[in-house]
């Protein structure tokens, strides 16, 4: 650190941490590429980034764990799903009982995760309604698209009683799918994804539309949903399909210094970053300026609030 100092980097050395840690998901996943391009954008590095900052992009078991992390220190920073933040910040949902990260707050809103529920083609399920009786994996307990998977029940009248609920991974449960043991599955991510797009293809798949009043009375209720749509032919022999999205939010602590946030946030939307997102992967697109103040179910950062206000995002 007294390096750092002594070469009158351009905020705090005494308060910032040389090493600034993304905590993102599995190597496989999203999260991680992501995250590598983020770091390398706002790493100090010649006449780039920020100076004196080394950003790593660290595989992890995801949204909880990253929380965790920051909450414990061992990270600066990482990625999670809005709703996973959401809960986190108020203490309710996957952290009902476990106490509040009052401490956690947003960088950046990054990108849409869709929920799919996806339905086997001659299942006959064209509203989340017709889910009564049926066969339906919901995902692991401790997983947040279990919990966004009971939201969506609730407000079409179903509960976990109504269906007959399978708790499976979403790999399983396509396989599960394609055998004829399932007849839909919940999976909340950036499409397309890999595993359904191979399902659509060898097995045929439908999309439930999850819209009309009662997701609308969703979205009044739950600020980490938006709307979404799945665009036709995202999926082989799938037309467009309305829907929900959370998001995947970049989310810190309370603790790591304004200026330093600020300057993270500066970089992360100059053009060097955007054309690094642009190339980087599929999903870097969706990464935009307008799009990182939304979803707000945790409060921005002060050091991000106040860059976002200077871009005239934010009022």
């Amino acid at each position: 650190m007294i390096g750092l100092a002594a070469a009158g980097i351009g905020f705090a050395a005494a308060q910032s941490p040389a090493f600034f840690r993304i905590g993102t998901g599995g190597t496989a996943g999203t999260y991680y590429p992501i995250g590598g391009l983020i770091a390398n954008a706002i790493s100090g590095a010649g006449d780039k980034g920020v100076q004196g900052l080394v950003a790593t992009a660290v595989a992890s078991n995801g949204s909880v764990a990253n929380i965790n992390a920051i909450q414990g220190g061992s990270m600066e920073s990482g990625f999670s799903q809005s709703d996973v933040a959401y809960w986190a910040h108020s203490g309710t949902g996957l952290y009902e009982g476990k106490g509040k990260v009052e401490d956690l707050r947003l960088i950046a809103t990054l990108y849409p995760e869709t929920i799919h529920l996806v339905a086997r083609k001659d299942a006959g399920i064209k509203s989340v309604a017709d889910l009564k009786g049926k066969r339906v994996s919901i995902d692991e307990p401790g997983s947040g698209t279990i919990v966004d998977a009971r939201i969506v029940l609730a407000a079409y009248g179903l509960s976990e009683s109504d269906i007959k609920a399978e708790h499976m991974k979403p790999g399983p449960a396509g396989e599960r799918l394609r055998d004829g043991g399932l007849d839909a599955y919940f999976f909340v991510g950036g499409y397309p994804t890999g595993a359904i797009s191979e399902l659509a293809t060898s097995a045929g798949i439908s999309l439930v539309p999850i819209t009309g009043p009662e997701a609308d009375k969703m979205l009044s209720e739950y600020k980490f949903f938006s709307k979404d749509t799945v665009p036709a032919d995202t999926y082989q022999g799938v037309g467009e399909t309305p829907t929900i999205s959370v998001a995947a939010q970049w989310v810190t602590s309370a603790k790591q210094s304004d200026d330093l946030v600020y300057n993270i946030t500066k970089v992360m939307w100059n053009d060097a970053t955007r054309a690094a997102l642009d190339a980087g992967h599929a999903k870097g697109k969706m990464i935009t300026l307008q799009n990182a103040v939304t979803s707000l179910g945790i409060p921005l950062h002060p050091g991000a609030e106040r860059f976002y206000k200077e871009a005239g995002v934010l009022k």
